[in-house]
């Protein structure tokens, strides 16, 4: 294999299947997404009761990337792949127990299985590309099967707006554009309750058969072996030489911010636009705009690392992210919006740019890398939370009270402000380092 081939024809489908996963777990990551304002409206939450959706979502990774690793280094990239698609299932399915007895714990406990199947795949997943080819291209080729992560984004949102959103009748408005199901009595509500919660967990019930037929499908193709990089690594020894690599703490802390900044931003930019009147099923086209300005901004940004390095491109997409952030702060309205979903382009290339640096080097210690840069995501769960507090300084409501002149939807998104500037001198930190 040439130094420049991205991957080898002959593990081309083993390679291609493996990049499959990416955009099956971009479908959990972006159904789940508007599920945050859909669970508030049906069971009657405020936004912080909300939020603790992308807690338990992304609380699931935290939890379990370290133990996958360990069993990725026990036994081998397919298992563990395996052993991911088998508790991703498992998570959907509770979803229809959890619809049966209306518990929002139930659902969360749901969710949170779930991830720990997606933490197993991300930790197996994004390695095993790392390691299908040459070291020279292993970012490019990280970039390129991420690329495909947003197409089952877009699959996740579609779902979203025409099969659960769509047939939300909590969400239903009487000719004035008031909501209707908080003024229905008791009775009415438990019944429309119903019905939504089944709405809500069909979806996820049918997602859950589609993972067990990639679970059968992945058992059956033989996939590479890299006895090299899948040799069993002595983990204490090895955690020690990561965390004394300045590179790979960086990539882990500036990893956390920039998945906490990416799930405010796709997550509130619901609330963001019903808070300048716009309906959270229409809310969903501009998500949809999102994910497909954040799919060019990957693509693009897979052809700009052959010829920028991945620090610099780093730092100048954080510099966007940040300029386009303060936009949508400051001007409010469509401008605003507009601003917001802008932000994806920016995004783009970060979670494996980052993921790619931190990793670089690292050998047969990467597996382990690989587990804390998956546990980084937790910054996908404390943030929002976060973000769900500020909303509730003045009421339920997102344009209660002005904070530096502007609603608190608009104030909240300092958040990720904050969270790109850290982004950014990462990227100025690796430009550096490379050019000395």
């Amino acid at each position: 294999m040439s130094q420049d081939s991205l991957v080898s024809k002959k593990i081309l489908v083993p390679f291609i299947l493996i990049t499959a996963l990416f955009a099956l777990w971009g479908f959990a990551n972006d159904i789940t997404n508007p599920m945050v304002s859909a669970f508030k409206k049906v069971l009657e939450l405020n936004n912080f009761q909300a939020s603790l959706v992308q807690l338990a979502f992304y609380g699931g990774y935290f939890t379990m990337a370290l133990p996958a690793a360990l069993f990725v280094n026990r036994f081998s990239y397919k298992k563990g792949v395996l052993m991911g698609l088998v508790l991703y299932a498992l998570g959907a399915l509770l979803f229809y127990p959890a619809a049966i007895y209306q518990e929002y714990i139930f659902f969360l406990l749901a969710l949170y299985i779930l991830t720990f199947g997606l933490a197993f795949l991300e930790t197996t997943a994004n390695p095993y590309i790392l390691a299908m080819g040459s070291e020279a291209t292993a970012t490019r080729r990280l970039n390129l099967a991420q690329a495909f992560n947003p197409m089952g984004a877009l699959g996740g949102l579609i779902v979203a707006q025409h099969f659960i959103l769509g047939a939300l009748e909590s969400d239903d408005l009487d000719v004035n554009g008031n909501p209707v199901y908080s003024t229905l009595s008791e009775n009415a509500k438990a019944t429309i309750r119903d019905a939504d919660l089944e709405v809500i967990s069909t979806p996820y019930v049918l997602l859950g058969l589609v993972v067990i037929l990639f679970f059968l499908v992945i058992l059956l193709v033989k996939m590479p072996e890299n006895r090299k990089k899948e040799a069993q690594v002595a983990v204490i020894p090895a955690i020690k030489r990561l965390f004394r690599n300045k590179k790979f703490v960086g990539g882990v802390i500036t990893q956390a911010f920039y998945v906490g900044a990416q799930i405010m931003c796709w997550t509130y930019l619901y609330q963001y636009a019903e808070s300048i009147g716009i309906d959270n099923q229409s809310a969903v086209n501009y998500g949809i705009a999102a994910l497909l300005v954040f799919l060019i901004g990957r693509w693009l940004g897979t052809f700009l690392l052959r010829y920028i390095t991945s620090g610099k491109l780093l730092m100048l997409f954080a510099c966007g992210a940040i300029l386009t952030c303060l936009v949508c702060i400051f001007i409010q309205g469509l401008i605003g919006l507009y601003s917001l979903v802008s932000i994806s382009f920016f995004m783009s290339i970060m979670f494996p740019t980052i993921y790619g640096i931190a990793l670089e080097g690292q050998g047969n210690d990467a597996k382990f890398g690989a587990a804390f840069l998956v546990m980084a995501i937790v910054g996908g769960a404390l943030m929002p939370t976060l973000q769900g507090m500020i909303l509730d300084i003045g009421g339920a409501g997102y344009t209660d009270t002005l904070i530096l002149g502007v609603p608190e939807i608009n104030f909240s998104f300092f958040l990720p402000v904050l969270c790109f500037i850290v982004v950014g001198i990462y990227g100025y930190y690796i430009f550096k380092r490379n050019k000395a």
